[in-house]
């Protein structure tokens, strides 16, 4: 008997760790990004370059959880940022990378929260507008609040 209670605690640890990196969902492969610099115009940046595993991911539709991040000032509830961190550790605020963040287009507005949120839309990588992030989930719906 005492048998069973070990191989079902193994079983309820390996469900809650698996449970924990399935919310993360599409970003731990986001991170497979490298930069290379270039220029425009207006001088010199950096451009992405995705991985293999990133490169098939587009198009397609993925999960991805985390934290909006109000942005210019204000909140625009069909056009947000979403953060895989917290807003004290977001890439807008110096602690994570640009791989941590992406633009979400909504089909429909959703109301500003700072709880986790989860949304569901097809990805789209960008390497050419400066003016955008380099991931970009359009058509997106909110699947968790």
């Amino acid at each position: 008997m005492k048998k069973w209670g070990v191989v079902l605690g193994f079983a309820l640890i390996f469900s809650l760790v698996s449970f924990a990196s399935s919310a993360q969902g599409v970003w731990k492969s986001l991170t497979e990004v490298s930069y290379k610099i270039s220029e425009d115009q207006f001088g010199e940046l950096y451009v992405p370059v995705f991985s293999e595993n990133i490169k098939k991911l587009e198009g397609k539709e993925v999960e991805a959880d985390g934290y909006i991040i109000p942005f210019e000032g204000m909140f625009k509830p069909e056009h947000i940022i979403l953060s895989s961190l917290p807003l004290a550790e977001c890439f807008f605020c110096g602690s994570g990378g640009p791989e941590t963040v992406m633009e979400v287009m909504l089909t429909n507005p959703i109301k500003y929260t700072s709880k986790r949120v989860k949304v569901r839309g097809k990805l789209t990588l960008n390497t050419k507008d400066p003016e955008k992030l380099m991931y970009i989930l359009k058509e997106a719906r909110l699947i968790l609040e």
